[in-house]
């Protein structure tokens, strides 16, 4: 009986902590700086863990910096600890994060804060971080 309610309170425990930490759900409707110039682009991609995804990542640069777009018609699944990263491969191991992902839905930016050679770090990725799975990536082509 004891095993039972003090399973019930830990699976409970774990819900709601998953609950906390999932994404907003609403379009910030972010848009790329004024005047900056597109020079990649790619279609989100569904990952092994990610559905429902739509919309395209797209890098832009203004003044000597570099913006990740995520377009308003942008969605993926939810889940806990989403992060964005551009990475050197689809599964990231070599990667920059750009912090945790805004919304699962609609258009958002995230600037780069150090440079980064776009010809290596390629993929834009949604990851979740605590579980190390991957939820979408899309492969970034110079335009």
């Amino acid at each position: 009986m004891f095993k039972t309610i003090f399973t019930t309170v830990i699976v409970a425990f774990l819900m709601t902590s998953c609950i906390r930490e999932s994404t907003a759900t609403e379009d910030l409707m972010e848009m790329a700086p004024e005047n900056a110039t597109l020079k990649y682009s790619g279609n989100f991609m569904q990952g092994p863990y990610g559905n429902n995804v739509n919309g395209k990542a797209e890098i832009y640069q203004k003044d000597g910096t570099f913006t990740l777009v995520f377009n308003d018609g942008f969605t993926v699944s939810n889940g806990p600890d989403l992060y964005v990263y551009v990475s050197k491969e689809q599964q990231p191991s070599q990667f920059v994060s750009l912090g945790k992902l805004k919304s699962v839905n609609g258009g958002q930016t995230y600037t780069f804060t150090s440079p980064v050679n776009f010809d290596e770090y390629k993929y834009a990725v949604v990851h979740c971080q605590q579980f190390d799975h991957l939820f979408s990536y899309a492969l970034l082509e110079k335009k």
